[in-house]
């Protein structure tokens, strides 16, 4: 799963055809690890993203944009400043490095035009982004100092200096026979995927094992001097494919329909065990790709200080339910502090001052047994009987008030296990941003000081049933009630699975009877938009709108429903959007 040079090459070409002389119309910094760079062409503008994530660096046009935020960082200003209208004058690739320039023909503040360079550094954990002009740093998206590393610096105002080349050797350059010799020279035991990846510059794994495959029709190990001839053909056919960027790229897919893996030519190696799809552009093979893993990976980024918040006050309210039905365990013997009240106060006469304890007749007690009931020696006799008629009284109130309080602690608890769900659904910064305003609503947060910009407010989740029902699905708990309060009539059909957390889910009657098939995919909806989403067998419950009401107080999204009737279904998102 690594974008290797030979598939960067093909990037290079496909970026030349397409924005080559394009100027630059805007830049955005969806987060810190990537940039978007709006491109105005003959045919349109083409957006091309530059992204130095560790787990997918790469540079490709994208169609589905990441979401920006409302103050763009530093380093988004700087180059909006310095590459502002600049025009994209060549697109340059050293061998085949993993390191991508783009060269624009600017204009400074003077008015002189000067040339600055992106340099896109594709490296894993070490992707980088920098800013150059005339071999000098302006800046980078990751600045590297001595504290991080002493062999390479990137700060700003220094000479910028390639990574360290690898002892490979260049496929556009180096013949086959050479490249095979130099293989046939490493040590025979050495699996062939393994001596092409430490021989050949600019290829990823997923080739090197096919070419083994190729090679030695299936093979594992690699056999010393067999299909020699063979092994030159295949690095021969690949040497054309690197230099001409001839071939279509592939999408490798599991079994269960998830990406594996993508190259930039066909892949056999897999057999029936993996799909091969064949694309036509290369962007839209790193777009396809990266588009669902990246989205998940930017919303857990930007979730985390909501999940922390969130998940600590669940904490909180959890330890102090505990300790207060520990409370009330205790107020459970509350009668017994009245029985020793009530026998000290007859014994009064009986007992002396400063004792530690009185042995007393229970007459509480069918058969009149002793017992022993201790004191406090520094009060007398009656102001020890008067402090268990305290301690009673005051076990008493306390079990009332205690009850009311675990009842309000776990219904402040449900509803954070709720929207602790609806954030790790929520698909945009949106919709987190909606979820920090209730949250600010409830109390949970701080509002923020200053003016602030009233949010636009999202609408309900749209879909329509086969049969031509509209289904309307909640993103949060102010948007559940009010689609369910609100929204929806009294005879449309209200769903929501059964005791787990999730959406509030609208069934549109619009007059007509709601049919048992649209019944079934609004169940599939609301399942799939909850807590239950990867599981099966899920009870979602049903009911008409005019059964479901609010109780006086409760947090957002709480609500009691009678009337109801449950069906069992597997969640899924299928269903036609609107």
């Amino acid at each position: 799963m690594a974008l290797d040079g030979i598939f960067l090459r093909h990037i290079k070409n496909e970026i030349e055809k397409e924005a080559l002389g394009a100027r630059v119309s805007q830049i955005y910094q969806p987060n810190r690890d990537e940039l978007v760079f709006a491109l105005r062409t003959f045919g349109g503008v083409k957006k091309l993203l530059l992204s130095a994530r560790a787990n997918s660096p790469r540079i490709n046009f994208c169609t589905n944009t990441p979401e920006n935020p409302a103050q763009p960082p530093m380093f988004c200003m700087l180059l909006r400043k310095r590459l502002g209208s600049g025009k994209l004058v060549a697109v340059r690739q050293m061998d085949c490095d993993r390191v991508l320039f783009l060269d624009f023909e600017c204009v400074n503040e003077l008015g002189d035009t000067v040339m600055i360079t992106v340099a896109v550094e594709i490296m894993g954990m070490y992707s980088n982004i920098i800013v150059i002009s005339n071999e000098i740093i302006i800046d980078s998206l990751k600045r590297v100092d001595l504290t991080m590393s002493s062999k390479r610096i990137v700060l700003p105002n220094i000479k910028y200096e390639l990574p360290e080349p690898q002892e490979k050797l260049n496929i556009l350059t180096s013949s086959a026979e050479d490249i095979a010799q130099k293989i046939n020279e490493i040590e025979p035991e050495t699996a062939l995927n393994k001596a092409l990846l430490k021989t050949v510059q600019g290829v990823s794994p997923i080739v090197c094992r096919e070419l083994e495959y190729r090679v030695m029709e299936g093979a594992s190990n690699r056999l010393d001097g067999v299909l020699f001839d063979r092994l030159i053909s295949e690095i021969d056919r690949l040497k054309g494919i690197a230099q001409n960027c001839s071939e279509k790229p592939c999408i490798i897919y599991r079994e269960d329909g998830k990406p594996m893996d993508f190259c930039f030519m066909p892949i056999e190696q897999y057999g029936g065990f993996a799909r091969v799809e064949v694309r036509d552009g290369f962007s839209s093979v790193l777009d396809d790709f990266y588009d669902e893993r990246d989205s998940q990976e930017r919303m857990r980024v930007k979730s985390q200080s909501l999940n922390k918040l969130l998940s600590n006050t669940a904490e909180r309210i959890a330890r102090k339910i505990t300790k207060q039905q520990a409370e009330l365990a205790q107020c459970e013997n509350r009668e017994q502090l009245r029985i020793c009240g009530d026998l000290l106060q007859a014994n009064l006469y009986r007992i002396e001052r400063g004792a530690p304890f009185a042995d007393v007749e229970n007459y509480y007690d069918a058969e009149g047994r002793t017992i022993r009931i201790k004191l406090n020696p520094a009060i007398s006799p009656a102001a020890n009987a008067q402090k268990y008629y305290k301690d009673y009284q005051k076990a008493k109130n306390a079990e009332s008030i205690l009850g009311e309080q675990i009842e309000k602690g776990k219904a402040e608890l449900e509803y954070i296990e709720s929207v602790l769900d609806e954030v790790s659904r929520a698909e945009s910064e949106k919709e987190l941003a909606q979820i920090r305003e209730e949250l600010t609503e409830q109390g949970y947060l701080r509002r923020p000081k200053g003016k602030q910009r009233p949010l636009s407010q999202l609408p309900p989740l749209e879909f329509e049933s086969s049969d031509g029902f509209k289904i309307l699905v909640g993103r949060n708990n102010r948007q559940n009630d009010k689609l369910t309060l609100k929204t929806a009539s009294k005879n449309d059909i209200w769903l929501h699975t059964k005791d787990i957390h999730g959406s509030h889910t609208i069934i549109v009657s619009d007059g007509r009877k709601i049919s048992d098939e649209a019944i079934v995919e609004a169940a599939r909806l609301a399942a799939y938009h909850s807590k239950a989403r990867g599981g099966s067998q899920v009870p979602v419950d049903y009911t008409l709108v005019r059964y479901v009401s609010k109780p006086s107080g409760a947090k957002p999204g709480m609500v009691i429903y009678v009337n109801n009737k449950t069906v069992y279904v597997t969640p899924s998102a299928d269903g036609r959007k609107i």
